[in-house]
């Protein structure tokens, strides 16, 4: 019986390791911009499809679930028969969709586009940071995640810019259309190096034997049905006016969870493979930095929903107005994340304290701004510093914060640690959409005709977001004290981006 070649210790790289990692990073740029993009798209699809409040938060929710969930049966998927051809399916699916979404005619018909959209991102990227952990030896390992760090901050930075320079140029009715149609080209030309570029079989060692108990199957459908039973009445509750079934929806969505995790629970009993391994929560401390992954990307990712709505809806400023306030923001995510290696290795948790403290003064500040800055005069130039404070401070902590949530469980758990805490943040993303987009459309009240009347009602709701978002950072800060003062100088092998 012949044993899997483990991962090369080696320093010396291959041509083609530098090679395949562009291919990846091209998928991992796309699907990053296509998240970044959408934000300022939202007012033109409202506009050009008649779509609902409900639409709006279904657009960014649904996408963000569907991606987390796909997470990690997509690993183990790959693990089984190899992260080439996941990636290359997920990456098809993600292009398919892309054009799906550009087609749509209705609400319908882009919600599901969108959701298609999500899974396949949650079917290739896990293979990104898999196929970098068994190509590169740990001493260039630590080059090729900065450089994809580099790719996330140039994508999400590009993103907001990219999309209200299409809506700009081509028109609201149209422009949106092309914001999902950019991913087109580079998905294609993705492919085509996939097939020539990307090892895959017996040139990508794997770095631990599959497993022969397969993925939970059952138990994914559990977690998803419960988590579309809580974000279905949170997202469409406030547009029905709260009717019987949303309350019992929720009530079933919290059993669904439970169900959930008695099913693990019993699958670990019966030495199976459970999705979520339970033993891990034996850790009260990686307990607390799941919730901490699922409140800081509740904070994080709804900024510029609110803001994007605000500034177009409500302001009546362009989709390109609209991507350059998110300047400040991108800029101080780069250089913040530039710096998270160094800072972590110098201060430890230190280095995420001050990072979501940052982020905590940055959403406070905009809420101030937008409370006692008459609307009609509210600018850009007033949420420069705050955005670039908050930016700065998600740049500290977005790129070290899974290393310190997995140096809570033993070493031997890590790959199941990461997997569990990606899917956090998806599912974090997901839920700070829904509830922000309640608030924000449920307390948004026109009294009179006239832009001084509608700059009024959205800057109200935009401001009530905004606390939510600023109390979820709050609650972050402090969950950040759950996590050890340091971590040893390892990567886990799914680390989400």
């Amino acid at each position: 019986m012949t044993s899997t070649p483990a991962t090369p210790t080696t320093s010396v790289v291959p041509r083609r390791a530098w090679q395949a990692l562009i291919v990846l990073l091209a998928g991992m740029f796309m699907a990053l911009l296509d998240t970044a993009i959408v934000n300022v798209a939202l007012p033109s699809i409202r506009t050009s499809l008649d779509a609902s409040e409900a639409t709006l938060s279904w657009i960014i929710s649904g996408y963000a679930l569907a991606f987390g969930l796909a997470l990690i049966p997509a690993g183990r998927v790959g693990d089984r028969y190899g992260h080439k051809w996941v990636y290359f399916t997920g990456l098809a699916l993600f292009t398919i969709a892309s054009l799906a979404c550009g087609l749509a005619q209705n609400d319908l018909q882009l919600i599901v586009a969108r959701v298609v959209q999500g899974l396949a991102g949650g079917v290739f990227v896990p293979a990104v940071t898999a196929v970098i952990q068994l190509m590169f030896p740990p001493m260039a390992r630590g080059k090729a995640y900065a450089i994809m760090g580099s790719v996330i901050g140039v994508s999400t930075a590009l993103g907001p810019i990219v999309g209200g320079l299409i809506i700009e140029a081509f028109g609201a009715s149209n422009g949106w259309r092309l914001v999902f149609w950019v991913n087109l080209p580079i998905g294609v030309l993705a492919l085509i190096a996939t097939v020539f570029l990307l090892p895959g079989g017996a040139a990508l060692p794997r770095a631990t034997p599959v497993s022969r108990t397969g993925t939970d199957w059952f138990g994914l459908a559990l977690i998803s049905a419960g988590l579309v039973a809580l974000l279905v009445p949170l997202i469409e509750g406030q547009d029905q006016g709260w009717p019987l079934w949303t309350f019992l929806t929720l009530a079933a969505g919290v059993l669904l969870v439970v169900a959930f995790g008695a099913w693990e629970v019993s699958v670990a009993r019966r030495d199976g493979s459970p999705l979520v391994p339970p033993h891990l929560f034996a850790h009260p401390a990686f307990t607390g930095g799941v919730v901490l992954a699922l409140v800081y990307f509740a904070a994080f990712t709804s900024i510029f929903f609110t803001i994007s709505i605000l500034w177009q809806a409500g302001l009546g400023h362009s989709a390109l107005d609209s991507g350059i306030v998110s300047i400040p923001f991108a800029v101080g995510t780069i250089l913040g994340a530039s710096q998270s290696d160094r800072l972590a290795k110098r201060l430890g948790r230190t280095v995420l304290v001050v990072g979501v403290a940052l982020v905590t003064i940055g959403l406070v500040w905009i809420w101030l701004v937008m409370l006692l800055t008459t609307p009609g005069d509210l600018t850009n130039w007033h949420l420069l510093p705050p955005l670039f404070i908050a930016g700065l401070g998600s740049g500290f902590f977005i790129a070290p914060n899974v290393s310190f949530i997995v140096a809570t469980v033993d070493p031997s758990e890590a790959g199941g640690a990461s997997g569990v805490i990606g899917v956090m943040q998806r599912v974090g993303s997901a839920v700070g959409i829904a509830v922000i987009g309640s608030v924000f459309f449920g307390t948004l009240t026109v009294t009179g005709p006239g832009a001084d009347a509608l700059a009024t009602a959205f800057t109200h709701s935009a401001t009530m977001a905004m606390a939510v978002s600023a109390g979820f950072a709050l609650v972050a800060l402090m969950l950040v004290f759950a996590l050890p003062k340091r971590v040893a100088d390892s990567r886990p092998a799914a680390a989400a981006e």
